[in-house]
């Protein structure tokens, strides 16, 4: 019986790769410094998993950014306005498509399906020339090679490269980007070549984009480029590998009825009707890889459950033909739990790793052949038996609130326009409010004061009085600015979600559970693993310090409940949305003592909303429809003069429009200045929108400093398409990661914008 893994995460288990890849972009260290650090990671994931075990080990799923802009220096699709001149593409080239350089912007990012994980999106068109650029998959089989490792080298394959790639700019938007296949398989032929002649016996080909809602042209494509790869292929066994959720019908006839492919892989995690699929009909003598160890999450398998799956699967497909495998690559999940000495004991039992789900294959795959490990399987059962009993688990009161919720959609009892006359009276805004998103820069200084408190070098008095000042610098700050709706900066936090989650009962927080998000940017998510609650407020004290600070309104700050639980590893033993509820009902406690303290402006943030939208269109609404009610469990309770802000990150906001005007928000600000256009498009096509909004302004992504005219001009454009009386004035996002040398002259630039504005308007009446 055999074991396989789908791919690794590259970034080591201290965060190895990150700050070597960090150190060689300041200048600090080499290339052949980086390629060091990279080899010996390489060497070490590959060691270890020959020693666990795998059969079947992967390579080439190790990358400098990212997989895909990998596979775009594989088939020399540089875009012209890096003066790459061909040969072999380098670190200066790859680079400078993954983070622009001094002169050029780098190539979009965008999510990788529905995980946390970005890709780089290939640039394509007609006229691109395509060569084979980069010898990265045959370099790391042959290192793996002479370390006495046969492996499986890893490509995306050909079909979802192009159903992932976008039209280059000047390129038409109607381009199809399928038909340029024929480019792009002679390439992928050369590579297949080199594989056999260095030794593959096996190849492996990531087609993920089968799980999507795919045309028949798009399903055509996929038949079309394995029959043309057929004859390159003889000779070597080759796995398609599919993973996210379960393959469509049409899709999985298609994918096993192509010519040439040795064995189908499939995530049975969250693709649990693929199985019914494969019941009622496996192609006989292909091998089935049954990704039934969760590649997303960490927690630790239910061995005894996915035992009685592979046997099922092996009364269809045979002994020899049964591989198991993990769900999806485990780039998702933390790398190692050996690394958490501080991890509560028992929360710890609970959980898996990406080291412990390699031993988890492989446990599977020996039992499988009659040679169980009896110890491991019962420490295995223990440690199931304790979570789904544990009190620290199950909360009754939690339970019961969650279940309360049901038969009612918590809508405000008055409309918007009724209470954005009400919460005018109170306020007295000019038209054209200014505010900020939230946070303020992070300077060294105050991170040293957090981590030195935190470490029990200074008292908790002396790290109020130093939080404190900071406020009021940042309070003063925006009232020399005279911006409207002040924000106290939020210096005591961290970062948005685990700020929030430090502070609720049902979360634990890992020392090294970092997880790559993009290039060397890791977060590191926690860990929600029983029933939610808030048992003390959470934000009062420092919200209202800050009120006090000001006559003007002050922002109180939350993160929201679909953001919480889509930045987090959630608990497996209940429905998402479940969870969610208790969040909402925890953030509803905080909103409600906010108020009570006298915050009249409350923002919570749901930056997430749509990361969380399901892969397929048949389960948008349902999702849509929880994820929009938990926000407004948020602030039901609250009054009419009680003015809800929401922020979103921009992201194709547009199909899910409804959605956002069903938060019933008083305001929403919109990050948009990267594409203001396309945002905006959806108010142009009459889409009425009665709430406050402030698309942003200006990016804050960039250092660049706007001028008030850029600004006015922006401001404009909005007009154009929304009311005079509804419209904010906002920088995209909050400031945490500027410095303030950007930051105050930006802020100036967008108050003397508003103000301008609000002269003309003046005089036009």
């Amino acid at each position: 019986m055999a074991s396989h893994i789908v791919g690794y995460p590259r970034m080591g288990p201290k965060r190895e790769l990150k700050f070597a890849l960090e150190s060689f972009w300041d200048g600090k260290s080499s290339a052949e410094d980086l390629e060091k650090v990279s080899a010996d990671l390489r060497a070490s994931i590959w060691k270890q998993m020959s020693d666990a075990g795998i059969k079947y080990i992967p390579s080439n799923t190790f990358a400098y950014y990212d997989q895909v802009l990998d596979t775009t220096a594989l088939l020399g699709a540089v875009p012209p306005r890096y003066n790459w001149t061909g040969g072999e593409i380098g670190f200066s080239t790859y680079f400078s498509m993954a983070r622009g350089n001094a002169s050029v912007p780098a190539m979009e990012m965008t999510k990788w399906f529905d995980t946390n994980y970005h890709f780089i999106v290939p640039e394509l068109g007609p006229d691109v020339t395509f060569s084979y650029a980069s010898h990265k998959a045959v370099n790391e089989y042959n290192e793996a090679k002479a370390l006495g490792i046969d492996t499986v080298p890893v490509l995306v394959g050909p079909v979802s490269y192009l159903l992932l790639s976008k039209p280059a700019k000047g390129v038409e938007k109607t381009f199809n980007l399928l038909s340029l296949l024929d480019k792009i398989l002679p390439i992928y032929k050369e590579v297949i070549g080199e594989l056999k002649a260095a030794g593959a016996s096996w190849i492996q080909f990531d087609e993920p984009t089968l799980v999507l809602d795919l045309e028949a042209h798009q399903l055509e494509a996929f038949t079309k480029a394995y029959a043309e790869l057929e004859s390159s292929l003889s000779g070597v066994n080759v796995l398609v590998e599919t993973y996210f959720a379960d393959v469509p019908a049409p899709a999985y006839k298609t994918l096993t009825s192509l010519s040439g492919i040795s064995g189908f892989g499939f995530d049975l995690i969250r693709g649990s009707k693929t199985l019914d699929l494969i019941k009622g009909s496996f192609p006989s003598g292909k091998y089935l890889f049954a990704g039934v160890v969760d590649g997303r999450n960490i927690w630790a398998n239910d061995l005894a459950a996915s035992l009685t799956t592979l046997q099922s699967l092996e009364g269809i497909v045979g002994k020899d033909k049964l591989v198991v495998s993990t769900s999806t690559s485990l780039l998702h999940t933390a790398v190692d739990l050996v690394n958490e000495t501080k991890l509560d004991k028992e929360i710890k039992s609970w959980l898996a790793f990406a080291a412990q789900k390699v031993v988890e294959v492989n446990a599977l795959a020996k039992a499988l052949t009659g040679a169980k490990d009896e110890d491991f399987f019962a420490a295995n059962a223990a440690a199931q038996a304790s979570r789904k009993s544990s009190p620290r688990v199950n909360n009754e009161g939690v339970q019961k609130a969650a279940a309360a919720l049901k038969g009612s959609e918590h809508r405000r009892a008055t409309n918007v326009s009724a209470r954005l006359d009400a919460q005018q009276k109170k306020l007295n805004l000019p038209i054209l409010p200014t505010t900020t998103i939230g946070s303020f820069p992070q300077t060294i200084e105050l991170r040293r004061v957090r981590r030195e408190y935190k470490a029990k070098k200074i008292s908790e008095e002396e790290y109020t009085k130093a939080i404190k000042e900071e406020i009021n610098k940042v309070v003063k700050l925006q009232e020399e600015l005279d911006i409207d709706v002040l924000v106290h900066g939020e210096p005591e936090r961290n970062d948005m979600v685990e700020y929030f989650g430090e502070q609720l009962s049902g979360f634990a927080f890992t020392a090294n559970g970092w997880v790559q998000s993009y290039g060397s940017r890791c977060v590191k998510p926690p860990i929600i693993y029983g029933d939610v609650s808030r048992p003390n407020p959470m934000t009062v004290f420092w919200s209202t310090a800050a009120q006090s600070m000001t006559k003007r309104p002050m922002k109180g700050m939350l993160t929201g409940p679909v953001t919480i639980l889509n930045w987090s590893f959630v608990r497996n033993d209940q429905p998402r949305f479940e969870t969610c509820y208790q969040i909402a009902l925890a953030i509803k406690d905080e909103v409600e003592d906010l108020e009570k303290a006298g915050i009249t402006v409350i923002q919570i943030d749901e930056a997430a909303l749509r990361e969380g939208l399901p892969l397929r269109k048949a389960e948008h609404a349902f999702y849509l429809d929880w994820a929009v009610h938990s926000f407004r469990i948020t602030n039901v309770g609250v009054e009419d003069t009680t003015q809800i802000h929401t922020h979103m990150c921009y992201s194709n906001f547009n199909d899910i429009i409804h959605s956002i005007i069903d938060m019933d928000a008083d305001v929403i600000t919109i990050e948009n200045s990267r594409s203001d256009e396309k945002l905006l498009s959806v108010f142009r096509e009459g889409v009425k929108y009665g709430a406050g909004i402030g698309p942003g302004v200006y990016d804050i992504h960039s250092p660049r400093i706007p001028s008030t005219e850029e600004i006015a001009d922006r401001i404009n454009k909005m007009l154009a398409v929304l009311e005079t009386n509804i419209l904010w004035v906002n920088p995209d996002c909050g400031l945490k990661t500027r410095k303030y040398g950007e930051v105050k002259p930006a802020l100036e630039a967008m108050v003397s914008a508003a103000k301008l504005l609000r002269k003309e308007l003046a005089s036009a009446k």
